[in-house]
């Protein structure tokens, strides 16, 4: 069966969740959404892939290395639990071969999330760190022809130079530009890279992206809830999860100025021709 809605960016193997996990997935594939899990560090890689295979269809991963997990200071715990050492931010190194294993999974529909967070991380030795981790995953990305699924907090300027001086390593169709936070001139200089965007939550209780949302065509926009963070209206305040994504598909269509029907069409299209699902 078709899904009416793809999550594309996802993290029901959180912690949040620890507690109903099942019902959660459930709810969402009852509800016609289908949903990719992104892996963070090993640990949250792993466990994406876990609930993956428990679901034989909707249910997929990626697997990388997220750039605030190359630091040992970062601790969630909505994401990484109560500080056991299995949920720690440790301070990655991102090792190729483990998460190559990782990232030829059949469930695996990319690599990420990865790339630069100087809103967390600023200095300079968590700057360089950063770095060499993103090109790492650009370099693994185009080892398994799969698509990029990029983070990008405050560090714009950087992403585009980093994405240009390794352009000879991304694919045709390079990836995904998580939870887009920049300004026009960004997205256009990524759109003419070949990314697609995701756009979640946020959208439907702030108007700051209305103006990228209408610069972006929809074949290049995709969607996201980023659960348990930014849960969209009317649900704010409660934690955030899949089944909720058909706000945000409304509240983009109303953007846009196209009906719920034409935004399924094309983000669901997007995002099955992008991960191949």
């Amino acid at each position: 069966m078709n899904p009416k809605l793809i999550d594309a960016h996802t993290h029901i193997q959180f912690a949040a969740y620890k507690n109903d996990t099942d019902e959660i997935i459930k709810r969402s594939l009852e509800a016609g959404v289908w949903l990719v899990n992104v892996g963070t560090q090993q640990d949250t890689s792993k466990d994406a892939i876990a609930l993956a295979e428990k679901y034989p269809a909707g249910v997929y991963a990626t697997a990388g290395l997220h750039p605030i997990h190359t630091d040992k200071s970062f601790h969630d715990e909505t994401e990484l639990g109560d500080g056991m050492a299995s949920f720690t931010s440790r301070g990655e190194a991102f090792d190729v071969e483990a998460y190559k294993k990782l990232a030829l999974h059949p469930k695996v529909v990319a690599v990420g999330e990865c790339g630069l967070d100087y809103y967390h991380l600023a200095d300079s030795d968590s700057r360089e760190k950063q770095k060499k981790a993103f090109v790492e995953q650009i370099e693994l990305a185009l080892a398994v022809k799969k698509p990029l699924m990029i983070h990008c907090r405050e560090a714009f300027d950087d992403l585009l130079n980093t994405l240009r001086d390794n352009r000879h390593k991304l694919q045709t169709v390079p990836g995904i530009i998580h939870f887009f936070s920049g300004d026009i001139k960004y997205a256009t200089k990524l759109l003419d890279m070949g990314f697609y965007f995701t756009f979640g939550g946020v959208i439907t209780f702030a108007k700051d992206y209305n103006e990228i949302i209408k610069t972006v065509p929809l074949n290049r926009v995709m969607l996201e809830t980023d659960a348990p963070y930014v849960t969209p209206a009317p649900y704010r305040g409660k934690r955030n999860e899949p089944a909720y994504i058909v706000e945000i598909a409304k509240k983009l269509g109303e953007i846009k100025g196209v009906g719920l029907e034409e935004v399924s069409h094309h983000t669901v299209e997007n995002s099955r021709s992008i991960f191949g699902i």
